[in-house]
């Protein structure tokens, strides 16, 4: 596909993908339906490398919307509507597909926006949001596990004529008739939804090297990653729950202040992040999404952690398990 329409959302993407602030590893994805086809981003690609790799994975849209209005099980996955012919390096749909589908413009995008999480998992969410989003045509939609699950969701609270979407303790999903509405519209909304920043203190990368030597970890490279370890509520409620579902696909269900755990990360009280040597790749940006947010929660909101058996939904979804075996850059 070479439209310019469609190199035009490749650049978004790419543009898109190296903002922290919007999209983390391999989190979000865009969209586009041209001719009964919707090209998605593949699932574990990053958006970042939209224009130096092939990311889009085709979609007949017709057996898509059919499937989604008849709540199929096939949407679980969407495997089912690829269209192989187009799909040369078989690559398999994004785990958000639901998302785009449901939404009848001809560009979607989805980001994990960190202003917009910060809101997304408050108790109070929608109504902090209704203030915050007067004049947009917005829905907001409750916590689902992506799939089927969270296309039930959007179908039962997607109000006529929305082009912007909250996803409860998820993130935001814009969508307009040409890249350049729905870039426009994105920056406006994130504007929008911008909260204060808590400054944290920087980390003391000298005792966190001191504190991994002769182990399988080392000091966070991003020094942003750290930011979870620096400041009293983000450890307490950050490092000890889970609020959104990337952090438990890539961090798992907390990030330990003990470097005994084996974990990933381990967050260090007031001195740091240190992260396994052989960490994927996924696994700092994460850790920077999760002192974003942090950042942006003020520290008597009440939140919204997932519950256990929503943890335990994503941690036994085939889907996710699939996602964390492909190759990352």
């Amino acid at each position: 596909m070479t439209t310019t329409e469609f190199q035009a959302l490749k650049a978004f993407s790419a543009r898109v993908g190296a903002d922290p602030l919007l999209v983390q590893a391999a989190g979000g994805n865009t969209s586009i339906k041209i001719d009964g086809v919707m090209w998605i981003k593949a699932s574990g690609t990053w958006l970042k490398d939209a224009l130096t790799k092939d990311i889009f994975v085709p979609l007949d849209m017709a057996s898509l919307s059919k499937a989604l209005g008849e709540d199929s099980p096939d949407c679980e996955s969407c495997l089912s509507f690829v269209r192989q012919d187009l799909n040369a390096l078989g690559l398999r749909p994004s785990i958000e597909t639901s998302v785009h589908g449901l939404m009848p413009q001809k560009v979607v995008a989805h980001v994990h926006c960190v202003n917009t999480i910060a809101w997304a998992i408050r108790e109070d969410a929608e109504e902090q949001l209704s203030k915050l989003l007067q004049g947009f045509n917005w829905s907001f939609i409750p916590y689902a596990r992506p799939g089927l699950q969270l296309s039930r969701s959007i179908r039962n609270h997607l109000k006529p004529g929305s082009d912007v979407m909250v996803l409860e303790n998820h993130g935001l999903a814009v969508a307009a008739d040409s890249v350049a509405d729905a870039d426009a519209l994105m920056q406006k909304v994130v504007k929008s939804l911008q909260c204060s920043i808590r400054q944290f203190p920087p980390p003391d990368i000298a005792s966190l090297n001191e504190i991994c030597v002769g182990t399988a970890y080392q000091p966070a490279t991003d020094m942003e990653a750290h930011a979870p370890a620096m400041e009293l509520v983000a450890l307490q409620l950050g490092c000890r729950h889970v609020y959104y579902p990337d952090h438990v696909v890539f961090l798992g269900t907390s990030v330990p202040t003990e470097l005994t755990s084996g974990a990933a990360a381990v967050a260090v009280p007031g001195k740091g992040v240190l992260v396994r040597k052989d960490a994927k790749p996924s696994v700092e940006p994460m850790l920077r999404c999760l002192g974003d947010v942090f950042k942006r929660v003020g520290g008597n909101a009440n939140l919204k952690a997932l519950t256990p058996d929503e943890i335990d939904q994503l941690l036994n979804w085939d889907a996710e398990k699939y996602r964390q075996t492909l190759k990352q850059p």
